[in-house]
C-alpha cells in the first residue's frame, strides 16, 4: 500500500521545532492499541502489514509498544529533518532497549563528545592503503568461495554469503581465518540476529528477566567479549605484525595524543561484527536472487565485467568504471535494504510535520517502506537498475533513498560495505550463475535485518 500524501508532505509546515519556536498542540494520528501491549501484537503478527496500515494515517504516525511510545516518519523531507537538520534533538536509540548494552562504549551507541572522538579516530584508520588491503581480502575470499562450488551443486545463497562475509570480517578485523574463530564468532552473530527477531513478546522484555533467550544472549555476549579482550592482550606490543583493524585501533590517537581504552576497542570490534556481517551477506543474497530472475540484467552486467575486467579480479582502481554494477547494487539495496529501519529518540519536545512529538518518543525511519513509495519510484516493486539515471536522482528528495542512513551519524561502514559488494559481486558473477530452486519471490522477515523466511536455494552453473 502506498503511503498517503500528508497535508504536510512538502510544504513549509515541515517545522524545524527549533528552540524559541512555539510547538504545535496536535499529536500524530495512529491506530488504536490494547492496554499495556499497545500495538505489539499487530507489529509481531505481520510487520509489513502493520507498517502498510500506518502509512494510511499520513507521513507522521504514532503507535505504542510495551513501555514505549513510537512515531514513524515516512516523508523524505521529514526524515532529513530528523537525521540531518535537527539531528541534535534526536539521539541514537534502539539497540539498548532490544538487545541490552551489548557495546556501550562503541561508536554505534555513544553520543556527544565521546562519539565524535571515536568516529574521527576510526575514520583516520581507514586510509587508502588500508582500504586497498581490505579489497584484496574481499576478492580473495570471494574467489575461494566461487572456486569451491561444483557445477550443478545445490546451495543456500543466504548461508553461503553469510559465511563469506563472516570470513571477510574475521580476516579484516582480527587477521584470523573463520576456521580459527568460527565457533564463538558464528554463535555471537546468530545470537544477535535472534535477539532482534520480532517473533515473540520476549523481545520487549527487560534484559534482567531470565528468559531462555536473555540467558543465552548474555552468555554468548560475555564469551565474545572475553574472546576480544584476549586478542587485545595478545596484540599489545605486536601491532605491526598484524594486518587488521584491531591492531590499528590499538595505536590510533585522538587530537590530544590519547589512544582508545580497552573497553572502547573491545566494543568497536563487537559493533563492527554486528553491523557488518548480516547486512552485507543479505545484500549479496538478494542481488544474486534478482540476477537469477533477470536475464537482461545479467547480460548487461556480464558485458560490463568483460569490458572492464576481462575475467580478472577487480582492483580498487577498477571500481569507478563499474557503473552498471553499482546501479545493480543500488537497486538491490532499494528493494531489499538489509537494515530496513532506523531508530531515534527525541531528547526534548519537538515539532515534526506539524505535530508535537513529546520528549522520549521513539522515532522509526523505515527505509523499506520509503523505498517502496510510489511518490518517488515508478513500479517500486520491480527490480530495475536502469532507473538510476542522473535525471531520476535529481527528481526525487534526497532521503527517498537512504540504505545507509544519513546525516552526521550515517553508517560508518558504508565505504567498507560498498567496497565489499562492488568487489565480490563481479568476482563471483564472472565465475558462476545461479538457477533458482526456491520461490523467486521469497517471504521476508523483519527482524534485526530484512531476512528471508526460508533458505534461498539455487543450483550453481559454472561459466
Amino acid at each position: 500500500m502506498c503511503p498517503q500524501d500528508s497535508e504536510l508532505g512538502a510544504s513549509s509546515e515541515h517545522s524545524s521545532g527549533r528552540r524559541g519556536t512555539a510547538l504545535p498542540t496536535e499529536t500524530p494520528p495512529g491506530p488504536d492499541g490494547l492496554p499495556i501491549l499497545g500495538n505489539a501484537r499487530s507489529l509481531i503478527g505481520d510487520t509489513r502489514a502493520f507498517f502498510d496500515e500506518l502509512s494510511t494515517y499520513g507521513d507522521v504516525v504514532s503507535y505504542r509498544l510495551p513501555r514505549m511510545d513510537f512515531c514513524t516518519v515516512l516523508h523524505p523531507d521529514l526524515i532529513e529533518q530528523v537525521l540531518m537538520v535537527d539531528y541534535e534533538q534526536y539521539e541514537k536509540w534502539g539497540l539498548e532497549d532490544f538487545g541490552g548494552e551489548f557495546a556501550p562504549n562503541g561508536v554505534l551507541l555513544t553520543d556527544g563528545d565521546q562519539w565524535r572522538r571515536q568516529r574521527t579516530m576510526i575514520q583516520d584508520a581507514f586510509t587508502v592503503e588500508r582500504i586497498r588491503s581490505y579489497g584484496e581480502t574481499m576478492a580473495r575470499s570471494a574467489e575461494e568461495l566461487a572456486a569451491d562450488w561444483d557445477d550443478g551443486e545445490e546451495i543456500a545463497l543466504n548461508h553461503a554469503f553469510s559465511n563469506l562475509t563472516l570470513d571477510v570480517l574475521t580476516r579484516s578485523l582480527f587477521d584470523l581465518t573463520l576456521d580459527e574463530s568460527e565457533s564463538i564468532v558464528t554463535e555471537f552473530a546468530e545470537t544477535l540476529n535472534d535477539r532482534g527477531s520480532l517473533d515473540g513478546l520476549s523481545t520487549f522484555l527487560p534484559m534482567w528477566i531470565p528468559t531462555p533467550e536473555n540467558r543465552r544472549y548474555n552468555r554468548v555476549l560475555s564469551e565474545f567479549r572475553s574472546f576480544i579482550e584476549e586478542l587485545i592482550d595478545d596484540r599489545r606490543g605486536q601491532e605491526d605484525e598484524y594486518d587488521d583493524l584491531l591492531s590499528l585501533l590499538l595505536t590510533v590517537e585522538d587530537a590530544d595524543g590519547n589512544t582508545m581504552s580497552e573497553p572502547e576497542i573491545r566494543d568497536q570490534m563487537v559493533t563492527f561484527l554486528f553491523a557488518g556481517h548480516e547486512t552485507t551477506s543479505l545484500a549479496l543474497t538478494y542481488t544474486f536472487l534478482e540476477l537469477a530472475k533477470n536475464q537482461s540484467v545479467r547480460d548487461r552486467l556480464g558485458s560490463e565485467h568483460d569490458a572492464v575486467l576481462g575475467g580478472q579480479t577487480p582492483t580498487l582502481g577498477d571500481l569507478a568504471e563499474l557503473t552498471y554494477t553499482e546501479n545493480v547494487i543500488r537497486e538491490s539495496l532499494r528493494l531489499y535494504p538489509p537494515a530496513f529501519i532506523m531508530f531515534r529518540k527525541t531528547t526534548e519536545n519537538v515539532a515534526l510535520g506539524g505535530y508535537r512529538i513529546p520528549k522520549g518518543t521513539r522515532i522509526t525511519l523505515p527505509q523499506f517502506f520509503v523505498h517502496m513509495d510510489e511518490r518517488w519510484y515508478d513500479d517500486p516493486e520491480t527490480f530495475d537498475p536502469n532507473r538510476w539515471t542522473e535525471e531520476f536522482e535529481d527528481s526525487r528528495p534526497d532521503y527517498a533513498y537512504f540504505p545507509f542512513g544519513g546525516g552526521p551519524r550515517h553508517c560508518l561502514g558504508m565505504r567498507f560495505a560498498m567496497l565489499e559488494l562492488k568487489t565480490m559481486l563481479p568476482t563471483i558473477a564472472q565465475s558462476v550463475e545461479f538457477e533458482l530452486l526456491s520461490d523467486p519471490n521469497p517471504a521476508l522477515e523483519m527482524a534485526t535485518t530484512l531476512c528471508p523466511a526460508e533458505d534461498i536455494r539455487a543450483r550453481v552453473k559454472r561459466r
